[in-house]
């Protein structure tokens, strides 16, 4: 597809009065709109062909795993044959005697690999308003 080159008249655009150079250059902004709404759809026309040609190619170099035929859970694990209707263990009794929990804003507990001794948190800086 080769492009033409469009010469203005430049004669004409010499002449012509001011509310006909603006008429020419809406005129010629509009038909630029126009041709840049095209491109824009043939770029989403080529991104689109582009990704569903990039498809079939995985789908070619995948052919071998995509088309093993599926087996169900039952088949497929040995050890699904031989599972209880509820397959998590038996963790035993719940315990009953459960202290109660620590308070929400306790303090920090001490490192037990020493770092930090001495040092104190600093509290956060109050913002005045």
């Amino acid at each position: 597809m080769g492009l033409t080159r469009i010469e203005p008249p430049l004669d004409y655009l010499r002449t012509a009065s001011r509310s006909l150079l603006q008429s020419f250059e809406l005129s010629r902004l509009n038909n630029a709109a126009n041709i840049r709404r095209e491109i824009a759809a043939l770029v989403d026309q080529w991104i689109e062909e582009a990704a569903q040609a990039m498809m079939a190619r995985w789908m070619m170099e995948h052919y071998s795993s995509l088309h093993v035929p599926l087996r169900s859970v039952a088949e497929g694990s040995p050890t699904a044959q031989h599972m209880d209707a509820f397959p998590l263990p038996d963790i035993g009794p719940v315990p009953t005697e459960a202290g109660p929990a620590p308070p929400r804003y306790a303090e920090p507990r001490k490192s037990l690999s020493g770092e930090g001794e001495g040092r104190r948190e600093k509290s956060p800086a109050r913002v005045a308003r």
